[in-house]
């Protein structure tokens, strides 16, 4: 059973989001929070596996929620999973949440089967990657963090073999495709990507696209 905490300023919009999660056998939602500083007072007490957190709202903003939450102050023992939620397709608030460990995000305007897909996958430990608004949000705003160069020491300790994978994750390629492209199984692909994960010290596939952007293996718009 997934266990989920919903966080957003909006009466109507937790309400909508409860109805459509509590309807499916293998998803139940633990809490609501109408703003950020609840939602993460209620995330330490109920200790849900993901939570759909809300961008902009009062007291708290989803961004400094998303930090407390996953940052070094968050609860010993307790890594939930979160899927940022917006009404706009980029968002700047966005691109920093992905980096300080969202797994990715949604629209607020997204048909249920998506929501429900969305919420599956990141409580399955995958970062929400597939929509193409994704890859836009990532390429509009790398542009305005400093920037490291491929020779970076992390970068040294990956193979020359997880490099090429690290690049075509950054890609948005899935493991699947990088297979394909490499003429390699996907199972060995997959332990390729957990040996990146684990060498650079990245939560999941959303923070090595960031890596990958950041260093130089990929340039936005390339």
């Amino acid at each position: 059973m997934i266990r989920i905490l919903i966080v957003d300023d909006q009466s109507m919009i937790r309400v909508g989001i409860r109805a459509i999660l509590d309807s499916q056998d293998d998803m139940t939602v633990v809490g609501e929070a109408e703003n950020g500083r609840a939602g993460v007072d209620r995330c330490r007490s109920l200790r849900p596996d993901v939570v759909l957190m809300d961008v902009r709202m009062p007291v708290l903003d989803g961004l400094a929620a998303t930090r407390a939450i996953l940052g070094p102050e968050r609860t010993e023992g307790h890594s939930p999973r979160v899927l940022m939620l917006t009404t706009f397709d980029i968002d700047d608030y966005i691109y920093e949440a992905l980096r300080i460990g969202a797994s990715g995000f949604l629209l607020k305007d997204s048909e249920p089967d998506e929501l429900m897909r969305a919420v599956r996958v990141v409580a399955g430990g995958e970062a929400l990657l597939a929509p193409s608004i994704t890859r836009r949000l990532i390429e509009n705003f790398v542009d305005a963090q400093p920037k490291r160069t491929a020779g970076s020491t992390a970068l040294n300790a990956l193979t020359d073999r997880e490099r090429e994978v690290l690049r075509l994750v950054a890609l948005g390629m899935s493991n699947a495709e990088i297979a394909a492209s490499l003429f390699i199984a996907e199972q060995t692909t997959k332990t390729h990507v957990s040996r990146i994960l684990q060498k650079l010290g990245l939560r999941d596939r959303v923070q090595a696209v960031v890596f990958g952007y950041e260093n130089g293996l990929v340039t936005p718009g390339g």
